[in-house]
């Protein structure tokens, strides 16, 4: 059967057989039976809410402990067991990782963790793997005359430095680009974006702006922060769950069990999505919608919230901005026979929806890359905020905007990581925000702007989803110098990126192409296959570097719900590889800045006597600087106890209940797990972090809070401050109020609350900006307000695209007519440095539907991750899905004379062609097709194997979506639009 494990002895699985996997298998264990995929997803705990028996754990194990090798003194075997957590998805499960002499031999879910409960998917279960990895990158490689051959690391770090200042020297600093990592430590993460400042470029991304970068702007625009409000485990307090465009029974399966809980309680579960996913499987009411047509749906819902009187009156009226204009629009603009015009929802499932989200509150809402990755994201996320301002839901628990990310760490990433737009905390790129991180550096101010070109510092780099037209557009429509000439993909793949075939021809014309990775994805593939003759550069030189997993170093990771867990270091880092820290600090030292970037961290000894920066120093720097998040909090010593401790913590609130660590004598009485951010003040003001953001029924040093007044106090003589009585309980100011700096504070007589060392360091400062850390000491504990001011959340967001949501047809789209009504935004110039096309394409491309019918939309599947050149690695998780395969519908199959199982070409208006499986299903309708974007290795229906380096190629590979999804950026962050596109499918020969 399709999609199950096949039998030794069948057809050729698409770039491996079922002989090499099932070999592959009896050599790791004679002794385990192979699984299908539901036998191993009901092992993983996703129907029954329960992890993997003690039995089952041995599924990973391939060193027995005889084969170990002994200890040093009499033969001795040294048992240790390190925790840890998953490397994959952002749910953050715990694992104790058992290693015997060096050797991880074992893995324990834990059974203690909060988050977890003991559970694993089937990523998380097969996640030793990692600890032995035969298809890693091994040592440092050089792409010559189309073959990677094995060099030394010093000839690598010294031809890559020298060719990196050669094109400074040349073309400036923004010459380079550089793809971070999601798949980083927090401090790495850290580490990463400081060495771009000091290379002096903000020519850096990573993942989260092609996941959640829509996310992050559209909520942070409309309440304050950018992240997930309230947590997994307060989903057992929703009466009602609202998850659109989240399959998180396959994308985050753990998270599940605490969304089972709630349903055991009464919860009625809705899924809206244009596929019936496994989640919807355990929904109360599947809503399928036409992919693209979020908003539509949600305003058809708020109509009749308002049409009923659902919406809470008096939260809006004291806590909301702009409401009214939105009730005006909605009921004006989204009639249900408009909704059902657009997105195909009829007027009884729109009320009853809105009937079961208004009369079972709190409610809660989810949402995923279903919903953010198209070219209204940002509209699509504020709708869904704008229906929970409306029904009273964010602030409390059971309610929230729950917001599921993709990686282990791309929540922390995105907080203090490599952003474009942003230095770390989300700190704008103004001088005052450099001279910040250059005092926390301490580091000269004007050094760190002469290593910008002029003008440079403060304009927002390129983005991961663009640097493709970095290196192919025209310099003059560059907003910078020099196009692009060096790429580094730093734990990143580039199949989740779109137009495969433009990246194809941008990697050739590079000069430099670095790729720093444990597993060398599937860039060094397609940066050795062949391209165009046109676009070669014969001067272009290709290094792969070795990296290690995360489990062969320490740092700390955040997971969605904002909770920060530290990694102990597992085994030591395998083969050459070296840690990510160790090799930026090496880089720096080549390039003229080493000791400027560790300056304030301890140097420890690593691999091989070489030094690297202590993780721990670089936590308390992070510490020490940003403010803005409340990263301040999270010291090393109450990460590392929480973690020891994580049976005291509560399974539904996370809080502590008593609990004192043994090894260090800390009290973990009220702490929050993770001291979810932000956990404000320095680690000694003990703030326990933050569970549920805004929340105004808790004093604000117990983790509660209101909306943040960051968008000024008055808005067309209408006051943007919270009504009086709108406070966090227990403030000494009952009303709304701006942020606080040195100024308001004097005013309010509260500055000689500060010490003399305090006042020092915070005259002429804000709390964000103040190092001491005393105005937030002040006005928290000592008069229970919050830093950052009491305000009301916007409904209307004056300084976006569309300061209220407006649904636009995607720009390709199947509906010409719906293109006439809803156009997509006007074209823009130097948008993030590149000009962006909207209307043109959109134009050129109105009746592609008569060519390209179907609509084609992409998401995860339980047994990979990512780009999944990782998990495809994995004998066990490659066992369980060895084919690329397209959904499509009895109906449309049948229109073409496909049958379930036929290989098949999707074909896209960008002229690719991919090759698959049919998978002949009614998940999807007549009209829409869905691919999973974790495959690659296969180009237009060739194998890449003689590509990759010789061993280091994983074990299935097929054809990546993403080869062939076309051009379309969201408008305020350059978003791609992966959810909707068009393709049209023939029976392949």
């Amino acid at each position: 059967m399709l999609l199950t494990r096949k039998s030794t002895g069948s057809a050729p699985a698409a770039g491996a057989s079922s002989t090499l996997v099932s070999s592959l298998v009896r050599g790791l264990n004679r002794s385990i039976p192979t699984m299908d995929r539901r036998a191993f997803l009901r092992r993983s705990g996703i129907g029954v809410g329960a992890g993997i028996a003690a039995s089952q754990l041995t599924l990973v194990r391939k060193a027995r402990a005889a084969d170990a090798p002994k200890a040093a003194e009499g033969g001795a075997t040294k048992v240790e067991v390190k925790r840890t957590v998953c490397g994959h998805c952002s749910v953050g499960c715990a694992i104790d990782a058992v290693v015997e002499n060096g050797v991880w031999v074992r893995q324990e879910p834990v059974f203690d963790s909060p988050i977890n409960l003991g559970a694993h998917c089937a990523k998380g279960a097969a996640v030793r793997e990692h600890g032995h990895g035969e298809y890693r990158l091994k040592y440092p490689m050089k792409l010559v005359n189309g073959k990677y051959q094995r060099i030394s690391w010093d000839q690598a770090l010294d031809e890559i430095s020298k060719r990196l200042l050669e094109i400074r020297e040349q073309s400036g600093p923004d010459a380079l680009f550089v793809v971070g990592s999601s798949k980083h430590s927090n401090e790495q993460a850290y580490l990463l974006r400081k060495w771009m400042s000091f290379w002096g470029t903000n020519n850096c991304d990573h993942q989260a702006r092609i996941c959640h970068s829509t996310t992050v702007a559209g909520v942070a625009n409309t309440w304050g922060y950018g992240a997930m409000t309230n947590s997994y485990n307060d989903m057992q307090n929703a009466k009602a769950a609202l998850y659109i465009g989240s399959n998180a029974a396959e994308a985050h399966p753990v998270s599940m069990l605490h969304l089972l809980h709630a349903k055991e309680t009464g919860c009625k579960v809705i899924v809206v999505d244009p596929r019936f996913t496994r989640t919807a499987a355990k929904a109360d009411e599947y809503v399928r919608i036409r992919s693209g047509t979020d908003i539509p749906f949600l305003f058809g819902v708020l109509y009749h919230i308002f049409k009923n009187g659902w919406e809470d009156k008096k939260y809006i009226a004291d806590r909301v901005y702009g409401m009214d204009e939105v009730r005006e629009e909605v009921l004006a603009k989204w009639t249900p026979d408009k909704v059902q015009e657009v997105c195909g929802v009829d007027e009884a499932t729109c009320y009853k929806v809105a009937e079961i989200m208004a009369k079972n509150r709190p409610s809660t809402i989810v949402w995923c890359m279903g919903q953010t990755q198209h070219s209204i994201g940002n509209a699509m996320v504020r709708a869904s905020c704008i229906l929970q301002l409306a029904l009273g839901n964010i602030g409390v628990s059971g309610g929230g905007a729950n917001i599921f990310r993709g990686h282990d760490n791309v929540q922390g990433a995105t907080d203090v990581g490599p952003n474009p737009d942003s230095l770390p905390g989300y700190y704008g790129l103004a001088e005052g925000s450099f001279k910040h991180f250059a005092a926390a550096w301490g580091v000269d101010f004007d050094w760190l702007k002469s290593r910008y070109a002029p003008g440079m510092m403060t304009k927002s780099g390129m983005t991961v989803s663009r640097w493709v037209d970095g290196v192919l557009e025209k310099n003059e429509l560059i907003d910078q110098e020099s196009n692009l000439r060096a790429l580094f993909f730093w734990g990143h793949a580039p199949n989740s990126q779109t137009r495969g075939l433009d990246m194809k021809r941008a990697m050739d014309k590079l000069d430099l192409l670095v790729v720093i990775d444990p597993f060398p994805s599937a860039t060094a593939a397609m940066a050795a296959m062949p391209g165009k003759p046109e676009d070669q550069n014969p001067n272009r030189a290709v290094y792969l570097l070795p990296a290690t997993t995360q489990f062969e170093t320490s740092g700390s990771c955040t997971a969605s719900n904002r909770s920060i867990q530290w990694r102990e270091k597992v085994i030591e880092p395998l083969w050459e590889s070296r840690t990510d820290h160790m090799i930026m600090y090496q880089l720096a030292e080549k390039l003229g800045f080493g000791k400027e970037l560790v300056k304030n961290y301890k140097m420890v000894e690593g691999k091989g006597g070489m030094l690297e920066p202590e993780p721990e120093s670089i936590l308390r720097e992070i510490n020490r600087c940003v403010w803005t998040i409340g990263y301040t909090g999270q010291s090393p010593e109450r990460l590392k106890a929480h973690m020891r401790n994580m049976h005291v913590f509560d399974v539904k609130t996370l809080r502590a209940k008593g609990g004192v660590d043994k090894e260090t004598g800390y009290v973990l009485d009220g702490d929050y797990f993770g001291l979810p951010w932000p956990c404000y003040g320095t680690p000694e003001l003990k703030h326990p972090g933050s569970p549920n953001l805004y929340d105004t029924s808790r004093h604000v040093m117990e983790g509660g809070g209101n909306f943040r007044a960051n968008f000024g106090v008055e808005r067309n003589g209408v006051s943007l401050l919270a009504a009086d009585g709108s406070h966090s309980k227990g403030a000494d100011i009952t009303t709304g109020y701006p942020e606080f700096d040195h100024v308001l504070l004097k005013k309010l007589g509260w500055w000689d609350e500060l010490t003399e060392e305090e006042k020092q360091a915070a005259e002429g400062k804000n709390w964000k900006t103040d190092p001491s850390g005393g105005i937030i000491r002040v006005v928290m504990k000592n008069h229970g307000c919050h830093p950052f001011g009491n305000a009301k959340a916007r409904a209307v967001v004056w300084n976006f695209p569309d300061p209220i949501p407006q649904h636009r047809e995607p720009i390709y789209s199947t509906r010409p007519d719906l293109v006439e009504k809803y156009p997509t935004h006007d074209d823009k110039m130097a948008f993030w440095r590149l000009p962006t096309l909207y209307k043109t394409v959109q134009q050129q491309n109105k009746d592609i539907g008569q060519r390209f019918p179907l609509i084609m939309t992409s998401g995860r599947l339980v047994e990979y991750e990512g780009g999944g050149e990782e998990t495809r690695s994995n004998p066990w998780l490659a066992e369980l899905q060895q084919e690329m395969f397209v959904e499509i519908n009895p109906v449309a199959a049948n229109d073409r004379g496909i049958r379930n199982g036929d290989a098949v070409w999707v074909m896209t208006p960008t002229g690719a062609r991919l090759r698959v499986k049919a998978l002949v299903t009614e998940r999807v309708d007549r009209n829409t097709v869905f691919l999973p974007f974790h495959f690659s290795g296969r180009w237009q229906g060739a194998d890449m194997l003689q590509y990759y380096p010789e061993g280091a190629a994983p074990v299935v590979r097929g054809e990546a979506v993403n080869t062939a999804t076309t051009y379309g950026y969201d408008s305020v962050t350059m978003m791609q639009e992966t959810k909707t596109t068009v393709c049209q499918i023939e029976k392949a020969a």
